[in-house]
């Protein structure tokens, strides 16, 4: 990054962050509402192929589903909110001058 380039206000911006965490906000429970319904349709799959399942093989099923689908949302997540918001364009960089080959062009 160049030592003269201009910064956004990245999250610091309140009315910015407002908006960008109410976005994070929509995908979540819009990946919430899909994850669920991968995890039933798994589990309704399991059923009809293997017949009547035990209570907790399905509560394991769709936590397992849910939650894997999930942690892959907010991490994908926040990592467009950071670098959408100019949130990353903030960090400075004081490792790469000093590693041959990192971040810069040669």
């Amino acid at each position: 990054m160049a030592a003269g380039m201009a910064q956004g206000p990245g999250l610091d911006d309140t009315s910015q962050a407002h908006f960008a965490w109410a976005r994070f906000r929509r995908i979540l429970w819009a990946m919430a509402a899909v994850s669920l319904a991968v995890a039933l349709a798994v589990v309704a799959f399991l059923w009809a192929t293997n017949g009547p399942l035990p209570w907790i093989f399905v509560a394991f099923v769709i936590f397992g589903i849910f939650a894997t689908i999930m942690m892959a949302a907010v991490l994908m997540g926040l990592m467009f909110l950071s670098s959408g918001t100019g949130h990353d364009d903030q960090v400075i960089d004081n490792v790469s001058e000093h590693v041959p080959g990192a971040g810069r062009d040669e």
